[in-house]
């Protein structure tokens, strides 16, 4: 059985020979990394991992139940027409649907795109756009000049500019002007462990549940194994003593044969901390509590329900704020009066305790008035 990829070098070459045993391995090469594409962050982080696949789904889930309220000045209008379209962005999709898949493309490409479709002067329906088919064209400028967004042979180009059809979110990105970075990508060699360790730890299972090693044969008269000793022997190894059913099943020596281990024991690697490690590194890069994807021996937070006060604090209030003022901005493009959105606190259940708590303390204070009570807790 190989070493694991992730502790070890990639095996140029495996041989039999029949003085020294079964098995040799020579340990020759460099760690091998996946790419770090859109689509391979998808396939080898949200499709295969269970921690990357948890993180982005509680932060997309989340974030997309916040619902929001739109301010024209100080003055609430909760009968706003764009309130409508977020609730209903298209015949395909309800608002949730929507705004889970777009928090999903901010956090596996650190971009999200969305379309605006218009009767006349009217923004009538909201679509999302794959990260990965769109193309942002930068001006001579260095300002973007266009969007090419292509999927299969058709090809559509939408100018950038004042009044443009295309909103772009995107992360910070040190190094690039026009998209943005994946925090699925700064977790991209955690994200390798973890996979490794896994497919690793399938593999020993797979092979009786011990590290490869050699079955050397020593005569005190010296030679070696007769072809058909050999043979048996390989064949006996083979039947008896590899795959799941058989794991941990006593090995039977006959004279002058000794079993040689050649990789290190689960225990010698620590395994399951350094599995545990690469997910602890995989939730942090997301901003996800390890506590709260069932990560064993953080200790972080007190409890579990101040982490998940965190989460929502530090993590998705965040996010749904830059994006619903992101929104504000794109539909007050077209209007006289500048719309303001802002996310309803009150109906995140997520912060039930801390905005009751709040509204005691508010309550409670004589010296305000009511107009600034009702200001206190965001009215």
């Amino acid at each position: 059985m190989k070493l694991p990829s992730f502790l070890s070098r990639r095996p140029r070459a495996a041989a039999e020979t029949k003085a020294s045993g079964f098995f040799a391995l020579t340990a020759e090469g460099r760690a091998h990394w996946s790419s770090r594409s859109y689509a391979s962050l998808s396939r080898e982080g949200f499709m295969k991992n269970p921690v990357a696949h948890r993180a982005v789904r509680m932060i997309a889930e989340a974030a997309a139940s916040v619902p929001w309220l739109a301010y024209a000045g100080e003055a609430e209008q909760p009968d706003e027409p764009m309130l409508a379209l977020i609730a209903r962005p298209n015949g395909r999709m309800a608002g949730t649907d929507f705004f889970e898949t777009l928090y999903g493309h901010l956090m596996l490409s650190g971009n999200a795109f969305v379309e605006g479709v218009r009767v006349g002067d009217e923004l009538r329906e909201l679509h999302l756009l794959r990260p990965d088919r769109m193309r942002v064209i930068e001006g001579r400028d260095g300002w973007p000049e266009a969007y090419e967004y292509r999927a299969g042979s058709h090809v559509r180009r939408h100018m950038a500019g004042e009044g443009q059809a295309i909103l772009h979110l995107r992360l910070f990105h040190p190094l690039d002007d026009q998209v943005g970075f994946a925090p699925l990508e700064a977790a991209s060699m955690a994200l390798d462990l973890s996979n490794a360790a896994a497919i690793w730890n399938k593999a020993l299972l797979d092979n009786s549940a011990r590290p490869s090693g050699a079955l050397v044969y020593q005569p005190k008269e010296g030679g070696n194994l007769t072809p058909d000793q050999y043979d048996r022997l390989k064949s006996e190894l083979e039947e008896g003593y590899s795959g799941p059913a058989r794991a941990g099943r006593p090995m039977l020596l006959e004279g002058g044969l000794d079993w040689k281990a050649m990789g290190l024991s689960p225990r010698e690697m620590d395994f399951v901390e350094a599995k545990n490690g690469a997910a602890r590194d995989i939730a942090l890069a997301f901003g996800v509590p390890p506590m709260l994807v069932g990560i064993p021996g953080d200790a972080t937070y007190a409890n579990y329900q101040e982490a998940n006060r965190a989460f929502w604090r530090l993590t998705v209030l965040p996010l749904v704020q830059r994006t619903a003022a992101s929104f504000a901005a794109w539909f007050s493009e077209d209007g006289e009066t500048a719309l303001r959105l802002v996310p309803d606190l009150d109906q995140v259940s997520g912060l039930a305790a801390e905005r009751s708590e709040l509204w005691a303390r508010v309550g409670a204070a004589a010296f305000l008035t009511d107009e600034e009570k009702r200001r206190a807790v965001g009215y």
